[in-house]
């Protein structure tokens, strides 16, 4: 029997919070799309604040794709920064590599 995946999009709750599925071939061409980005924003020992917030929504409505240095201060993991951000944003975290975090809004 095949396994059955989320319908790509069709936002579903994991954990109490709503989280946006993309498909496979979406998620390659954002990745594709990322790696020509400089980072634009970046996270410092403070975390994920309002101020960082607003300024990533403000970037996401005017790119669509923003790529995101999580610095080194930073004291929470990573994948959860990244995370955070999406939640705060409205967005889809397309993917954590290294301390570069790409987000992106459909």
């Amino acid at each position: 029997m095949p396994r059955l995946r989320p319908h790509p999009e069709v936002p579903h709750r994991a954990g109490g919070i709503e989280v946006i599925v993309l498909d496979k071939k979406r998620i390659a061409e954002l990745r594709t799309r990322a790696q020509k980005l400089q980072p634009t924003l970046h996270v410092g020992k403070e975390g994920v604040t309002g101020e960082v917030a607003e300024e990533l929504g403000k970037q996401l409505k005017k790119n669509k794709l923003v790529k995101v240095r999580l610095l080194q201060s930073m004291e929470i993991d990573r994948r959860d920064a990244g995370e955070q951000l999406a939640k705060a944003a409205s967005a889809v975290l397309v993917e954590v590599r290294g301390r570069t975090a790409v987000l992106a809004i459909d």
